[in-house]
C-alpha cells in the first residue's frame, strides 16, 4: 500500500472517534506550520530528498511528511508522484511562492498564510493582492438579469421583448 493511502486511512478514519481525530489533526497542523516556517526562511532553495530523509530533517513522522507532501503538491513547480510514493521515493519541495500563498488562502489555513516568514517574501500590499485575487477567483458573479421592457443588449434600441427576447 502506498504511503498516501496509509496516511488517508489514518487521517480520515472516523472509527477511532472524534476526539482522537481532532487530536491527530491538531498535532499535524502544528507540525505542518513548523515545516512551512522553515521552508519559507529560504523560499528559493529547492529542498530535495526521500520522504524518509525529509521527515527526519523536519523532525516529523513519515506519515506526517506524507500528509504534508499531499498538501503542498499543488503548489510545487514540479509535482511529486504522491499517489505511488514510498519512504525511499525522492521528492522535491520547490514551490511557487505566489501559488503557495493563494493555495493557503483557498484552504482557509490562516495559521499558514499569516506566518511571519511571509513578511520577508511579499510586502503587505502584495499579500493583500494575492489574498483578494484568490478570494475573487472563487466568487460567482451573475450577469444582470434582463427584463422584457429593458433596452435590448444588442444595441438595436428596441425593447428586449421586441428584439432578441422574442422566441
Amino acid at each position: 500500500m502506498a504511503l498516501l493511502d496509509k496516511w488517508r486511512e489514518v487521517a480520515y478514519d472516523e472509527s477511532q472517534g472524534q476526539d482522537a481525530l481532532q487530536k491527530l489533526w491538531a498535532v499535524y497542523f502544528q507540525e505542518e506550520k513548523d515545516i512551512y516556517a522553515q521552508l519559507l526562511k529560504n523560499p528559493d532553495e529547492v529542498v530535495k530528498g526521500t520522504v524518509k530523509e525529509l521527515a527526519e530533517k523536519y523532525g516529523v513522522s513519515v506519515m506526517t511528511m506524507t500528509g504534508f507532501l499531499d498538501g503542498i503538491n499543488d503548489s510545487l513547480m514540479e509535482k511529486n508522484p504522491i499517489e505511488e510514493m514510498e519512504e525511499d521515493t525522492v521528492v522535491s519541495l520547490g514551490f511557487d511562492k505566489a501559488l503557495l500563498y493563494k493555495n493557503m488562502v483557498a484552504a482557509e489555513a490562516d495559521w499558514l498564510y499569516n506566518l511571519e516568514e511571509w513578511n520577508d517574501i511579499f510586502d503587505e500590499d502584495t499579500r493583500k493582492a494575492l489574498y483578494k485575487e484568490q478570494k475573487s477567483s472563487t466568487t460567482i458573479v451573475k450577469d444582470a438579469k434582463i427584463y422584457p421592457n429593458d433596452p435590448c443588449p444588442c444595441g438595436s434600441g428596441k425593447k428586449y421583448k421586441k428584439c432578441c427576447g422574442r422566441k
